[in-house]
Order: structure tokens, then C-alpha cells, then sequence
């Protein structure tokens, strides 16, 4: 288990899979993300993930009872990286924070790709 809490009602533990996944939704649901891309790229192309496979583009460590995280996404060709960075960072630390009750210690965006917005 990545986290647990006490409640008034009893335990809940976060696995390391909910965490990941609702941190590449949260990602995805971020203008200009075009999706999540694989932590390797194969043959120097990023592949673009399914939308039922976004936790693999996730990478969570803990150190010293800090969680940091790497997301790996695709982004849209004619948009600005750095807004988009800051925007899926930003995203990412109100979700969990809000709806999962974690603080995110350290989050870094990495851009595998830009693919053309349909």
C-alpha cells in the first residue's frame, strides 16, 4: 500500500495502480495533451498509450516518506509546452490532493512527443 488513512469509519489505503491512474487521467483531462506516452521511447518515437493504459506513463518513488513523480505525455503541435507543463502540474496536485487526500512532493513533466490536434 502507498498510503493509508484512519477514518471515522475504519482504514482506506491508496494502492500505488490508483494513484497512477487518477494522476495520467487527471493529465489527460488537460488541454493540449494530446495523451500519455510509454517511460521509454522505442526507436526514438514516444508511443501514445491507450486511454485504459494511462497509469504506464506514470512513475511513482517514494523517499523519505515523499512521494515524486514523473508523468510522460504527448503533447499538441502549436501550443505552448511550457503553459501546458504548468497547467497538467498544477491539474495533478489539486486531484490528488482534493480528491485522494496525498501531497505530491515533487511532480516533473516530460514530453515524449507533439502530434497534430485533430
Amino acid at each position: 500500500m502507498l498510503r493509508e488513512f484512519k477514518t471515522d469509519l475504519g482504514m482506506v489505503d491508496v494502492a500505488r495502480d490508483v494513484l497512477a491512474t487518477y494522476i495520467g487521467l487527471s493529465a489527460t483531462n488537460c488541454f493540449g495533451v494530446v495523451g500519455m506516452s510509454s517511460k521509454t521511447l522505442k526507436d526514438g518515437f514516444a508511443t501514445l498509450l491507450g486511454r485504459d493504459s494511462v497509469s504506464r506513463g506514470v512513475e511513482i518513488a517514494e523517499k523519505d516518506d515523499s512521494l515524486q513523480v514523473n508523468v510522460y505525455i504527448i503533447v499538441g503541435y502549436g501550443t505552448k509546452i511550457s503553459e501546458i507543463a504548468n497547467n497538467v502540474m498544477h491539474r495533478i496536485q489539486y486531484n490528488v490532493r482534493e480528491y485522494l487526500g496525498i501531497q505530491l512532493d515533487n511532480i516533473n513533466i516530460i514530453v515524449q512527443g507533439v502530434r497534430i490536434l485533430d
